[in-house]
């Protein structure tokens, strides 16, 4: 099944930023969910050449780089995070031909593009669990508990809800953390090492720019399988070492992708990343994905997972900037992506508290990442009907009619996925001409992209004039930061030229000028000599 481009021709090269080494070390990442991002043909499902024709958006956005969902030929089992082949484009978003053009677009635009990979498990549509032998010396499989191997080998859930394991005809089971139809690989085997590898170098061929690793916490579990001993095992990911996620057997993966990368990038003239998708109990075990021979960057789990309350900010701000600098690694920040409620709605403080957030985040030392249509200020949908949802976890843990919760995740990561409104006034709000796979809400026609274009109260205009200005001012970005005095509730910090100041009350505080207003998420006013930070905000001053 896998393509091959119609006319192959020399590997676009990618942008100079002339910021020196380590591109990745200050970028502003804009992760694009393809199916919810535009669509070309009418399918009511974004694709490859929607986000192509969307790119000149993302460029006057002022972001650095493209991050690209799974794209891959695939029984969309999971969104594309099921793969049945990692050199083939699904036809539901394109081909690789689309894929490569979309590459090359970036590049003349001056964009980075980033592709995600998924080594932990495959779908159960590939080529290797269709073959019964091949599965068995590639994927996990054990035989069960029980007088007749009718029960699990062990206690392990999946991450959606439910056991990790399913029986097949033959009488033993496979292991799979997440769907039944996403069965976890064996990282045993050396010839599931070299597969990657190769697929690693076909997308380097094809010219991205860096590789985004699904589940990089996840390839390897403890010698002999152990049982945890109790359930509701989801709510443990990233609080404890698991024996399913964050052995520290995988590192040694990610130190030799790490040398392929820098290889490649050697011989090519170019820089290539990995970023590890990792759910670590604590920053010092994330930092531990980022050390000089492995990743380049690691999500900051703990900064997205953190209260909207100044010490609580700060502690984790400490914390993850002391642990990476330990390994000379950049920090990374993120408030939402494509599996979380979006912050607008997460944070409980509505848009205010968004905007706040979002220039707090951009203030901080190292790289950013935003996730499709928060520079809209689009708040979670949370009225999906039960019949238009499609996250496996929905169904798999029960979540209907009013069921309870199960021991995965709630399901409900649906409402994060709703496709982009770009302009007009009713659904699909320019998304494509044939609706959208998620219904969109009736009241989004004052979010689109269109209402908010040269509006300069807008949330989009907001994240522009910021990240124009992170570009602008050598102080932001990549760096060193230090606190400053500030009241109880308001964090402040200077970078070179630069204070930042977050006011995370729910009303007003005077503070002294320190500086000239640069760039504030709401208005900001005088009292004699005072300025008054509105509660919810930040603001930025050049001092």
């Amino acid at each position: 099944m896998t393509q091959e481009l119609t006319s192959p021709s020399p590997a676009p090269q990618a942008p100079e930023t002339g910021r020196g080494p380590g591109w990745w070390r200050d970028a502003v990442i804009y992760q694009v969910y393809v199916r919810s991002f535009s669509d070309s043909d009418g399918d009511g499902i974004g694709d490859l050449r929607g986000a192509r024709a969307r790119l000149p958006y993302l460029k006057d956005l002022g972001v650095d780089a493209v991050w690209l969902t799974p794209f891959y030929a695939s029984p969309q089992a999971d969104g594309g995070y099921d793969v049945a082949d990692y050199r083939a484009v699904d036809p539901l978003f394109g081909s690789l031909q689309d894929a490569d053009d979309l590459i090359r677009t970036a590049h003349d635009l001056g964009l980075r593009v980033i592709v995600d990979i998924v080594p932990n498990h495959t779908s159960d549509r590939h080529p290797w669990f269709q073959d019964p032998e091949l599965a068995r010396q590639r994927y996990l499989f054990r035989t069960g508990k029980g007088e007749s191997g009718e029960l699990p080998p062990n206690d392990w859930e999946s991450v959606f809800g439910g056991p990790a394991w399913t029986r097949t005809e033959r009488g033993d089971w496979y292991l799979h953390l997440f769907a039944p139809e996403q069965p976890d690989l064996n990282w045993d085997n050396p010839e599931v090492h070299a597969e990657f590898e190769a697929i690693l170098r076909f997308w380097l061929d094809l010219g991205v720019d860096g590789f985004r690793v699904d589940v990089a916490h996840g390839m390897i579990k403890a010698p002999g399988l152990p049982d945890i001993g109790h359930g509701q095992q989801a709510k443990l990911i990233g609080n404890q070492v698991l024996p399913f996620f964050d052995q520290d057997g995988v590192h040694a993966i990610h130190r030799t992708w790490r040398r392929l990368l820098d290889g490649y990038g050697d011989a090519h003239g170019r820089q290539v990343v990995g970023v590890a998708e990792a759910w670590a109990p604590s920053a010092e075990r994330l930092a531990l994905y980022v050390r000089p021979d492995e990743l380049h960057q690691a999500f900051n789990f703990q900064f997205l997972n953190a209260p909207w309350e100044a010490d609580a900010l700060r502690a984790v701000i400490d914390t993850s900037l002391a642990a990476t600098t330990s390994v000379g690694a950049p920090t990374t920040w993120v408030l939402s992506n494509h599996d979380v409620v979006r912050h607008t709605t997460r944070l409980g403080g509505g848009l205010d508290r968004a905007r706040a957030a979002t220039l707090l985040m951009l203030a901080l030392p190292g790289s950013a990442y935003l996730y499709q249509g928060e520079e809209l200020g689009l708040p979670e949908v949370t009225d999906l009907p039960d019949e238009a949802r499609q996250d496996p976890a929905f169904f798999r843990g029960g979540r209907t009619a009013g069921a309870s919760a199960t021991s995965g995740q709630d399901g409900f990561r649906d409402g994060c996925r709703v496709p982009l409104p770009w302009s007009g006034e009713l659904p699909p709000y320019g998304f494509g001409d044939g609706g959208s796979w998620l219904p969109q809400p009736d009241d989004w026609a004052a979010l689109t992209v269109e209402a908010q274009t040269g509006d300069p109260a807008s949330t989009l205009e907001l994240y522009r004039t910021a990240l124009a200005l992170r570009r602008r001012l050598p102080g932001l970005g990549d760096g060193e930061m230090s606190w400053a005095p500030a009241p109880d509730g308001v964090l402040a910090f200077t970078r070179a030229g630069v204070l930042c100041a977050v006011n995370t009350l729910g009303h007003e505080v005077e503070l002294p000028p320190p500086g000239a207003l640069l760039l504030a998420s709401a208005p900001v006013t005088g009292k004699g000599a005072a300025a008054v930070l509105p509660g919810d905000s930040c603001t930025w001053w050049a001092i």
